[in-house]
């Protein structure tokens, strides 16, 4: 029995995003202590994926993901093509052997609004947003509307390829970047929940919503079951003379406290993957096995720098 076994119920298991499928790299990645990779190359064909699921899994690596992003917010003509190109990549994912594809519902412009001025109003059944901020809201009527657009239109279109999931047995991890959408928890989680899918949910970034709420409740607020994927990543919130709140950092030097996130994803019972992104490129300083450290020491609820 491991450690983490022994202090948590969950189980997690280390990821790298890698491109296409390499021989070479996943040996590396194996020798260095991965368990599974996340692959942006979801346009290739039939054959390449099958042979890149060989490859990896003759070097016990699982590809556990396929990233392929997308938007649903440029027009109902440019979705339906979207949701088209998307069932071909959620083909390609489950020949690749993936559980999941990670897709990026929308994005609309900054709204000149910090991350520590939002003061989201929704309503919890249309989703539809009254409110950014405290006081008037009139110099934000722009960005409502196209808050409220952005939102219609994934709840409208995003279903149009839950079929295609479900024969492919893959699941939609809808991934919220920064993309100016959903920035609180309680309207992400309700986002999430409104599809009442099991194929269709969260892709959720360690590190992409520190600057709008501690990452522990965003966790709490969308649970166990509507989690299909987490992103290790970092963020360290800095004084109110950035406009975005921070920077992102490599992991272990930033805001996130990691002990806290780990017993949240034991508490609402998430287990499964999670894959490192690298935003600095001061994080491509450590090597593949002091990057897996990281991971287990995160995994183990211990030190994250802890021997790196």
């Amino acid at each position: 029995m491991t450690e983490e076994e022994k202090k948590y119920k969950t189980r997690l298991h280390c990821a790298a995003l890698v491109g296409e499928i390499d021989a070479k790299e996943i040996e590396a990645l194996a020798a260095a202590g991965y368990e599974g990779v996340e692959t942006r190359a979801w346009n290739v064909d039939v054959a390449k994926a099958r042979e890149g699921r060989r490859i990896a899994e003759a070097n016990g690596i699982k590809i556990h993901s396929v990233m392929c992003s997308g938007t649903f917010t440029q027009g109902d003509d440019v979705a339906k093509s979207e949701a088209e190109r998307l069932k071909g990549a959620l083909r390609i994912a489950a020949e690749y052997g993936a559980s999941a594809m990670l897709v990026v519902p929308g994005r609309v412009d900054d709204p000149g609004i910090r991350p520590w001025e939002f003061d989201i109003e929704f309503d919890p059944e249309t989703l539809l947003v009254s409110k950014v901020v405290k006081g008037d809201n009139a110099p934000y009527a722009g960005y409502i509307k196209a808050q409220n657009d952005a939102t219609l239109s994934a709840v409208r279109n995003v279903p149009r390829i839950a079929s295609a999931a479900a024969y492919e047995g893959v699941t939609v991890g809808l991934e919220n970047v920064w993309n100016n959408l959903w920035v609180a928890p309680e309207f992400l989680a309700a986002f999430i929940h409104s599809f009442d899918n099991v194929r269709i949910k969260s892709y959720f970034d360690l590190g992409n919503h520190v600057k709008y709420s501690p990452t522990p409740n965003w966790l709490r607020a969308l649970g166990k079951n509507s989690i299909v994927k987490l992103h290790f990543k970092d963020f360290l919130l800095t004084d109110h003379t950035n406009p975005h709140g921070g920077r992102f950092v490599p992991i272990g030097q930033g805001s996130n406290d990691w002990t806290l996130i780990r017993q949240t994803l034991d508490d609402i019972g998430y287990s499964g993957f999670a894959t490192m992104e690298f935003e600095e490129q001061e994080s491509l300083k450590f090597t593949a096995e002091q990057n897996v450290r990281k991971f287990k020491n995160f995994f183990n609820g211990v030190d994250i720098n802890d021997g790196v």
